[in-house]
């Protein structure tokens, strides 16, 4: 088995996580196509100071999402948008990696506590 597969779902390629700010909480989330509409849909992630990534199908690159999670330990939720930058893929798997481009000052703020506090 190759060191990759063992790596946390949503992990950083390898370089990335030294350029990374912050750490990563495992999430709940809902997500739709900000231009399509429709339902969200669930999906399990993660969660950073900038962005979220998640379980996915393949969303193109560039595709806005909105997204809706609830922070743990205070229940605060968050209603942001996002742009898909990249997609990875590990074996059967995709997943979006999505930077917030809309989202609350006081959100963004809960969610820089959060991250510090673990």
């Amino acid at each position: 088995m190759d060191h990759r597969d063992e790596a946390a779902p949503g992990a950083a390629p390898e370089g990335e996580a030294e350029r990374r700010e912050s750490g990563r909480l495992p999430i709940q989330l809902l997500v739709r196509d900000r231009g399509i509409g429709g339902s969200y849909e669930p999906r399990s992630g993660n969660l950073g100071i900038g962005g979220v990534w998640y379980d996915s199908l393949h969303p193109p690159v560039g595709t806005q999402v909105e997204v809706r999670f609830l922070l743990p330990r205070g229940g605060v939720e968050v209603h942001a948008v996002g742009e898909v930058l990249r997609i990875t893929r590990d074996g059967a798997r995709f997943g979006a990696h999505v930077k917030f481009v809309e989202i609350p000052l006081d959100a963004e703020l809960a969610i820089a506590r959060l991250l510090q506090a673990e």
